[in-house]
């Protein structure tokens, strides 16, 4: 039996309610099983919405049949869970709207980026509010109001001690953000959770977005991915085990990043940088499950360094994504890296421009050369730079002057004593 764990309130939940008072319709998407149909629930039954899944045979038929139709028997507030499963009524959904254009009218979920297919996109633009519910961050988990963005656009970071995480790092990492994984009483049974949830995922959605005829490929190459995560992204080498073609290795990831398994995360650039590199890195989505794909339990990664530090740089861009999705302000996410070889993990821009850097170290200590990525991006942003920070697992925030930050891991869900 799983443990029973308390409901967690979702610190996207405010926003929800905003956008449901000014905006006819709101979709929530992300991962399966990542919350959103709680999340929804929780907000639009509480509000008299009527509830309405597309998992549900029936009403997938009657949906996919009669769009016209079925839309037009809708109750006036209604949740309509994974949507991506019929696209048939998003024309439907518009001509319902603009005939009586009320605010909060539809809360919709989807397990697909829908943001992916312009057409369905574009028949809802200035219609429909979109959010982006991820899995349990480390904040919501701990029950805290994390300050760490406030205080890395703001550049200043209050001095103080933490506990080091240790071993519990490890452990966090493992452990990934998803409740019905963390729901398992064991870490064997949350890695066998995760495993199945993968290869479920992968034959359910997939078959519902592409016309691919064999699935095998898919979880290897997630598997594969998942080894080279924080890493530049090379279609050749995520090609060569496979009898494919580096453009069907590309088709792949893609359809992979439209389930939200994968991310491709950006390049940072601006003028002042001629020798910025220019590639994407690749980063899987969650890395509870990137570590049942690697067989990696607690004690595992906290041997393996290397995998370590590239699995760890994952779970800060994850955690600071999540914790921006809350934030009224827009947060984009990005890496940079040079000819040179310098680089910051984690390029974050915000508001006007406003740019701060994180670099991620599973070490105890933080050495001068840990500094120089950061050092490279605040001269080329110039004014723009509000801080940067070497996150780490150590015990003190460490003020280096210029802006430029040592600050416990730990730090971002808990503040420093």
């Amino acid at each position: 039996m799983p443990r029973r764990i308390p409901l967690i309130p979702r610190h996207l939940a405010p926003r929800l309610r905003e956008a449901l008072r000014d905006t006819p319709a709101v979709l929530i998407h992300g991962p399966r099983q990542s919350g959103k149909t709680t999340l929804a629930r929780m907000v639009g039954e509480a509000k008299g919405y009527r509830y309405v899944s597309f998992d549900d045979e029936a009403a997938l038929a009657a949906a996919k049949t009669d769009p016209v139709g079925f839309v037009a028997r809708l109750p006036a507030r209604s949740i309509l869970d994974e949507v991506q499963r019929v696209p048939e009524i998003f024309t439907s959904l518009k001509s319902v709207i603009d005939e009586r254009r009320t605010a909060g009218r539809y809360i919709l979920t989807g397990s697909a980026n829908v943001l992916f297919v312009p057409r369905l996109a574009d028949s809802l633009a200035g219609r429909m509010g979109v959010l982006r519910l991820h899995p349990l961050s480390r904040a919501e988990i701990a029950g805290k109001r994390p300050r760490f963005l406030d205080a890395l656009f703001r550049g200043r970071f209050r001095t103080g001690m933490s506990d080091r995480l240790g071993e519990e790092l490890a452990c966090h990492v493992v452990d990934g953000g998803y409740p019905a994984a963390l729901a398992r009483r064991t870490p064997a049974r949350r890695r066998a959770w995760y495993r199945d949830y993968v290869g479920a995922q992968i034959q359910r959605d997939v078959r519902d977005l592409s016309r691919l005829r064999s699935f095998d490929t898919l979880p290897k190459l997630l598997t594969l991915a998942a080894s080279h995560t924080a890493q530049l992204i090379n279609v050749a080498e995520l090609a060569a085990p496979f009898e494919l073609t580096r453009q069907t290795i590309h088709e792949h990831v893609t359809l992979l990043e439209r389930i939200f398994l994968l991310q491709r995360l950006q390049p940072w650039h601006t003028n002042r940088l001629s020798r910025a590199v220019k590639r994407p890195k690749l980063h899987v989505g969650d890395t509870g499950f990137a570590c049942a794909l690697l067989g990696l339990d607690a004690d595992g990664l906290d041997a393996d360094r290397t995998a370590l530090g590239s699995l760890l740089e994952t779970f800060v861009l994850q955690e600071l994504q999540r914790q921006a999705s809350a934030r009224p302000e827009p947060v984009g996410f990005f890496h940079y890296r040079d000819r040179d070889g310098l680089e910051v993990d984690i390029v974050l821009e915000q508001g006007h421009g406003e740019v701060a850097g994180v670099e991620v170290k599973a070490a105890a200590t933080v050495v001068p050369r840990d500094l120089r990525g950061l050092h490279k991006l605040r001269a080329a942003a110039g004014s723009r730079f509000t801080a940067g920070v070497v996150l780490y697992d150590g015990s003190a925030v460490i003020d280096f002057g210029d802006r430029i930050f040592g600050v416990p891991i730990r730090a971002l869900w808990e503040p420093s004593r």
